[in-house]
């Protein structure tokens, strides 16, 4: 980023926050027809995931544009020292918010394991409850079965999970290599710890896709399979997106240290892409011990 101009940048109107707008809403139309769909040929799931597969497409062209017009604005030294303050409250207000997108998932986790289940079976003086709602049922976690008799298998920690775990903590290694090796100038690590980190994060995402089809497929954990398989795939998915995400951020990196934009004091993207990847890592963490192992 450069810091050549002494005035605060403010810059023209843009069309990209409502094509960003336009993207999400896709993506939530789509999706929510998809799912109401799953596991049936009908029409309504094929046009379900042509309006998601657009609303990624339209994502991905924003994302694009947007990021082209930020980095021509940056290369042509239209922002300021003030500038760059606010880039950085800026990225740190989007983590804190994506903190608490997370945390009110796994608030919907703490609150169906430790409150909703054992109230069903039975705790603080609710000991009919389940008689008449749920006959049989049992308050134990994870919940195998539904009221209409629907049964899955719980996804163990071993295997797939403990891989991707080692996979993305190995991928915060290589970045933060990426990271010294530019504070120092060297480019040529630079460029090699990060393309280490754009193919684990790769790996990643091969990986919980080769889980989702074998938790469908053999296993018959899906949305449907009560609150178990829909926190599952909600915390898993959501998490999946943002490595997505973050995978794209890190390309955009990549390309623009081979265009040499950044230097070893001057990297703010550097360091914003870092600070998201990390975070993506310390949500994984979490959800490896709270929906995995626990």
């Amino acid at each position: 980023m450069s810091n050549k101009s002494s005035a605060y940048y403010v810059p023209a109107q843009s069309h990209w926050p409502i094509v960003g707008a336009v993207a999400l809403f896709l993506l939530a139309l789509g999706a929510g027809i998809t799912v109401q769909h799953a596991g049936s040929d009908s029409a309504g799931g094929v046009v379900g995931k042509i309006i998601l597969f657009g609303g990624f497409f339209v994502l991905l062209f924003m994302l694009a544009g947007w990021f082209r017009s930020v980095i021509m604005e940056s290369m042509s030294g239209l922002y300021s020292a003030q500038i760059a303050r606010s880039f950085r409250q800026g990225m740190s207000w989007f983590i804190f918010s994506e903190v608490m997108f997370f945390g009110a998932f796994f608030g919907a986790l703490f609150y169906a394991r430790m409150i909703a289940v054992p109230w069903l079976g039975g705790a603080s003086n609710n000991a009919m409850t389940h008689e008449v709602l749920w006959p049989g049922f049992e308050a134990i976690w994870p919940l195998l079965s539904t009221p209409d008799g629907t049964t899955t298998q719980a996804m163990p920690w071993q295997g797939i999970p403990l891989k991707n775990t080692i996979i993305l903590l190995a991928s915060s290694v290589t970045l933060h290599m990426a990271h010294l090796s530019l504070e120092r100038n060297r480019r040529m690590a630079l460029i090699v710890w990060l393309e280490i980190t754009i193919v684990l994060a790769g790996f990643f995402l091969y990986f919980q896709g080769v889980e989702y089809a074998h938790a469908y497929h053999e296993m018959g954990l899906t949305l449907q399979s009560g609150v178990y398989g829909n926190t599952f795939f909600l915390l898993t998915g959501f998490h999946g997106m943002h490595v997505c995400l973050g995978t794209l951020f890190l390309i955009v990196l990549l390309g623009r240290i081979a265009k040499d934009h950044f230097t070893p004091g001057d990297h703010f993207a550097f360091q914003a892409g870092s600070w998201y990847w990390h975070f993506v890592d310390v949500v994984w963490l979490c959800l490896f011990v709270f929906v995995y192992v626990l």
